[in-house]
């Protein structure tokens, strides 16, 4: 490509894209500017199709540390690692718009490769990495029927704002990202402070400038020379449909899973016998897979039935438990149809937070939600390894629809983690996850605000009739499914997922495999997700109508204490002297952990009601002020001693914890003696009047005399 830039003004910022410059090696290669962030994005596309039976695209999002001026903060490695949890999110975030509008068929393998240079704190480099990698697509050969724009929509103060900054997005009441081609919506994500749904149509429609401004840039990179695939499998499908049409016809319309389980396999056997030799066996599997979704859809868009019998909007069998398992701070239990998630609530100490160190920010997390999803949820024998992107995108939504019902750490100031398990699966399993999580908060006491229920929304399309009955848009005869289960997701056309509360939406995630939405089958999506999620909801309360009132006997108990904030030096103690005697004399760490904010804020926690007690009496000595005149109870710890003589001429008596004061031989007994020892030992436990205090020397002057303690 020869050297090319191009800018557009979208919403106040010039969005700048070049070419021609870096990477010229790769197929396709963009460079994309928005204020100091820069974002290179390449893709390559395979010489060659590869021997698979999908189409093989691969998606990075890379992460440098040096975009941002920074080091990493861990001790031993400074170079990048893994990805981080956001850039897994961002590569889906990548991917999920793209992937769609690549054909079926198509088998060469495509890698898109995005790479943050440079990130100026304020514009998120997520919405430039969608649009240069659509734009480094357009560029190659690749057969891809974009340009793909997208946007970013935030609520700040009642109004829109297109593409806001990182900043802006602190105050905002929605974060949702949408992209598309110039009519149809591809892919939404979304978090959201309980809008309603009418209000989430407009910043849909919002957004729509945005993308279409996005996609307006990309025109003069656009690849005219692109590849021309064709479906090698019609052949196929003609003559397997043929002599095994009934045959299909009957699997998707058996209702008993084990019987349609047990069509399949015949079926499928029938067919690579039959048709051995003359076509390859991968080829013949692709096609008996992709005759089954078509029947699927047939049955669904003419008789309005459902693989399993159900009707278009009819929510499977549900299933809703709570404290199953006996040690867990909290548990529960939530069954779709064949879909059940077993989520665990823990809590722990302030301290527990999660700490993170990425190239956008270095903070901590006081809430998590992760999602395992293992192979025998599916009846499969694979490798366990670590978590999947798929197992993060997943964690990451239903932990986006609980956010903003989780308690302020001043109301509530423990560390939640949430775990689900995915024991079994048959589509909807994150919303399943939400479900089970909202049980498993409420199970272990957590305060939420509201509870949240989630649904998966599916859809099947055909090119559209004269049948007016049908819903109907400009392209396409239609029917939206509610609760999506495992075929309808693999052979429909959408997987749109819904998580809110009564009053309204907290989470979205949008993907499509055909070529995207009209605004009017949202907006249908919406209104009949809201009538299944309110059903789900109706149903979780049945069980657990409110949080419990107390904590599980197992949790630990956290008690706050305030100070001034000047005196947090003098609790820790040099080196972490004096919290690190508060927490021994409490039993050691294994009993009570002891935090403390920059404010003042201490939180003492601990499952152990007599080691909290002596921390927190502890902790209240350390910051509590000797006052002249005031009587205090206190052990002796030392016996004074002249440096030069080796006379004796004291006691040090601690009259608060790591607070002490000298009883000076004159004020230890009414009567004169020679010796402190004579009246006092080490150990020794004492009623002393304090004479003085001298602040600056940081000296304290006790009496035992003068209290009246007789000691003869």
């Amino acid at each position: 490509m020869d050297p090319l830039e191009k800018s557009q003004n979208i919403a106040g910022k010039d969005f700048i894209l070049s070419g021609g410059k870096l990477a010229n090696q790769a197929d396709g290669s963009i460079v994309a500017t928005l204020g100091g962030t820069v974002v290179l994005a390449t893709c390559v596309v395979g010489k060659e199709p590869a021997e698979l039976d999908y189409m093989p695209l691969q998606v990075d999002y890379e992460e440098r540390f040096y975009a941002s001026g920074k080091i990493s903060g861990s001790r031993f490695i400074k170079r990048e690692g893994r990805p981080s949890e956001e850039a897994v999110l961002t590569s889906r975030l990548i991917d999920r718009p793209l992937r769609p509008l690549f054909p079926k068929y198509f088998r060469h393998e495509v890698q898109i490769i995005t790479t943050v240079l440079s990130y100026d704190g304020v514009n998120d480099p997520d919405i430039l990495s969608m649009i240069a990698s659509s734009a480094a697509v357009m560029a190659s050969p690749a057969p891809f029927a974009g340009p793909v724009g997208a946007a970013r929509v935030g609520i700040i103060g009642g109004e829109f704002v297109l593409n806001p900054t990182k900043q802006e997005m602190i105050e905002s009441d929605l974060d949702i990202v949408a992209a598309g081609t110039k009519d149809r919506i591809l892919m939404i994500e979304a978090g959201a402070k309980e809008v309603p749904e009418d209000k989430m149509i407009e910043a849909i429609e919002f957004a729509r400038s945005g993308i279409d401004a996005s996609i307006e840039l990309q025109r003069d990179f656009i690849n005219p020379d692109r590849m021309s695939p064709e479906d090698h499998t019609l052949e196929i499908q003609s003559g397997v449909t043929e002599q095994m049409g009934d045959k299909i016809k009957k699997i998707v319309i058996e209702d008993e899973a084990k019987e349609k389980e047990l069509l399949y396999n015949q079926t499928k056997e029938d067919i690579l016998s039959v048709f051995e030799g003359k076509y390859k066996k991968a080829d013949l599997e692709e096609v008996f897979d992709k005759l089954i979704y078509k029947q699927m859809r047939k049955i669904i868009m003419d008789d309005k039935k459902r693989p399993d019998g159900r009707a278009i909007d009819e929510i499977r069998s549900l299933s809703v438990e709570v404290d199953v398992l006996p040690q867990a701070h909290g548990s529960g239990l939530f069954s779709r149809g064949e879909s059940q998630s077993l989520t665990i609530a823990t809590l722990g100490a302030p301290g527990k937070e999660q700490f993170i160190d990425t190239m956008e920010m270095e903070g901590t997390k006081k809430f998590m939600h992760h999602y395992n999803f293992p192979p025998f949820s599916t009846g499969d024998i694979k490798r366990v390894g670590s978590a999947s992107r798929r197992e993060i995108g997943h964690g990451a939504l239903a932990e986006r629809a609980l956010l903003p019902m989780i308690p302020p750490k001043e109301e509530f100031p423990y560390t939640i983690r949430l775990v689900s398990e995915i024991l079994s699966s048959n589509g909807s399993t994150s919303m399943a996850a939400t479900c089970g999580s909202t049980l498993a908060l409420m199970s272990a006491g957590v305060p939420i605000k509201k509870p949240v229920a989630g649904i998966a929304m599916g859809l099947v399309t055909r090119p559209k009739t004269d049948d007016k009955d049908r819903h109907q848009d400009d392209k396409y005869d239609y029917e939206i499914l509610t609760d999506l289960q495992g075929v309808e997701d693999f052979g429909g056309d959408m997987d749109f997922k819904i998580a809110g509360t009564r009053d309204g939406i907290t989470a979205i995630q949008l993907d499509v495999k055909n070529d995207g939405l009209s605004l009017e089958m949202i907006k249908e999506t919406f209104t009949q997700a809201k009538i299944g999620r309110d059903f789900i909801m109706e149903k979780m309360l049945e069980v657990i109508p409110e949080p419990r009132s107390e904590l599980s006997a197992f949790a630990p108990r956290v008690t706050t204490m305030k100070i001034d904030p000047e005196k947090i030096g003098e609790v820790i103690g040099p080196g972490g002297k004096n919290i690190n005697a508060v927490i021994e004399a409490a039993g050691g760490k294994d009993k009570v952990a002891v935090d403390i904010e920059d404010d003042g804020t201490i939180m003492v926690s601990s499952n152990d009601a007599q080691a909290a007690k002596v921390a927190i009496e502890m902790l209240e000595g350390q910051t509590k002020d000797v006052e002249v005149g005031e009587v205090y109870s206190g052990k002796v710890i030392s016996i004074q001693k002249d440096r030069i003589s080796g006379k004796e001429i004291g006691a040090i008596v601690e009259v608060l914890p790591g607070k002490t004061g000298m009883v000076h031989i004159s004020q230890v007994a009414p009567e004169r003696i020679d010796k402190v020892s004579d009246k006092l030992k080490v150990g020794d436990v004492v009623k002393v009047k304090v004479l003085d205090v001298d602040p600056v020397r940081n000296r304290i002057a006790l009496s035992i005399k003068q209290n009246g303690e007789n000691l003869r």
